[in-house]
């Protein structure tokens, strides 16, 4: 946590709670945009030009919000024209850390050891949480954007004059029903099975639980009828945010968060999408079994001992 742009303490997994002990997590902070032209983004300042090699993406593998970021770049080509620095899954006394892990960059480009130093040099007065995805502007040193769902938009449409691959995400005659999922899926599932891992009290935790299986059921359902992806044969940025739940949820969420109803490979439906997301071209080199397992059991909160499961092997 960092205070005025000085490091106060020690990480720690839950960032604010209400009273009934439900987990609450942070509002992104930095929210400009790289845009075709330069000229300022829905939120945010502008001078952010869509150029190639201008920009680097920082992220964990472990990180759902992070991989969905790491997904879009995938899926639009876009790997040659940003730089993608991968930063150390199990997490600090400081943080995301740099190096230290086989598939982790070992130094960061610029110099810092840790994520956090990154947010003083935009911010030398920021307070807040140093997280990922960040999108960094080399050319004038500073972070851009730390909100992921920006960051997917950006990706989707601000480069197509520099590289114009990919399916649409976000196409503008269904942004109504992405945008409704959309809240859906971060409500019940995306952060619900956050809030059920970091609830302080039994009603939070089985509160978010129901939550989780509720959503679970519906989707379980929507996707029997034989679709390839949520809104038919189209993948949407809605398919790119429930994958990255589902690929960590047997791993991580049904053993170390508590969601423990069954499996997801019990919910046949909802597994053969996962893994028909997953042989997409590109895609598996965004999941890393590895660091998902090493980071989550790192949160010494959730598991004081370490102990790294040796299941599953393969998802």
């Amino acid at each position: 946590m960092l205070v005025n742009g000085i490091w106060q303490e020690n990480w720690q997994p839950v960032q604010a709670k209400d009273e009934q002990g439900r987990f609450i997590r942070q509002t992104s902070s930095f929210r400009n945009w790289v845009t075709p032209d330069g000229q300022p983004g829905p939120t945010g300042t502008g001078g952010f030009k869509a150029e190639a090699g201008r920009y680097r993406l920082y992220v964990a593998y472990i990180c759902p919000w992070a991989s969905r970021a790491l997904m879009v770049l995938a899926l639009k080509g876009l790997n040659e024209v940003i730089e993608v620095v991968v930063v150390n899954p199990r997490l600090t006394e400081q943080g995301w850390q740099f190096g230290g892990f086989p598939g982790a960059d070992e130094r960061d480009p610029s110099g810092a050891r840790y994520m956090h130093e990154l947010y003083t040099r935009a911010d030398p007065n920021f307070t807040g949480r140093a997280t990922v995805p960040v999108l960094w502007d080399k050319q004038t040193g500073t972070l851009v954007n730390n909100e992921s769902a920006d960051i997917m938009r950006m990706l989707n449409n601000a480069f197509s004059r520099i590289v114009n691959q990919g399916p649409d995400l976000y196409p503008p005659a269904m942004a109504t029903e992405i945008d409704a999922l959309n809240d859906t899926l971060y409500r019940e599932l995306n952060n619900g099975v956050y809030q059920a891992g970091f609830a302080s009290s039994q009603p939070a935790y089985e509160e978010a639980y129901a939550k989780v299986f509720a959503c679970l059921d519906r989707l379980e359902s929507r996707l029997s009828d034989g679709r390839a992806f949520l809104f038919g044969d189209g993948l949407t940025e809605t398919d790119v945010r429930l994958f990255v739940t589902l690929v960590r949820f047997d791993a991580a969420y049904h053993g170390l968060f508590k969601c423990n109803r069954n499996i997801l490979a019990a919910m046949p439906a909802l597994h053969a999408y996962m893994q028909r997301i997953l042989a997409l071209d590109g895609i598996a080199d965004t999941v890393r079994l590895d660091h998902i397992k090493a980071g989550y059991y790192s949160i010494k909160a959730l598991n004081p001992g370490g102990i790294v499961p040796a299941g599953p092997g393969e998802l």
